[in-house]
C-alpha cells in the first residue's frame, strides 16, 4: 500500500504526515507513507488545497488535518481488499 501526503512541506502537512505514519503502526499496515511536495505532482492529483492524502493513488481528503482515528478509518477497509 502507498500512502501520499501532498503538500508543500508546511506545519500542517507534516502533522498529517506523523498521524499517517501513526495511523500505519497502529494497524500494523505493510504500507510505504511518502510525502509529495513536487507541485506538479499535487496538482496531478487534482487538489487545490493542501494537505492532501491520498492511498493507493486515489485522492482521500484535501485541505484537512485528518486525525490518527480519521485515517485509519480510511486505510483499514482498503487494507481489508
Amino acid at each position: 500500500m502507498e500512502i501520499n501526503i501532498l503538500g508543500p512541506g508546511c506545519f500542517t502537512c507534516e502533522v498529517l504526515l506523523t498521524r499517517a505514519e501513526l495511523a500505519v503502526e497502529q494497524i500494523g499496515l505493510d504500507a510505504t507513507v511518502r510525502h509529495i511536495h513536487d507541485y506538479k505532482a499535487i496538482m496531478a492529483y487534482g487538489i487545490f488545497l493542501t494537505p492532501g492524502l491520498a492511498i493507493d493513488g486515489k485522492l482521500v481528503s484535501a485541505g484537512r488535518v485528518l486525525t490518527v482515528k480519521q485515517i485509519c478509518a480510511l486505510l483499514e477497509p482498503v487494507a481489508a481488499q
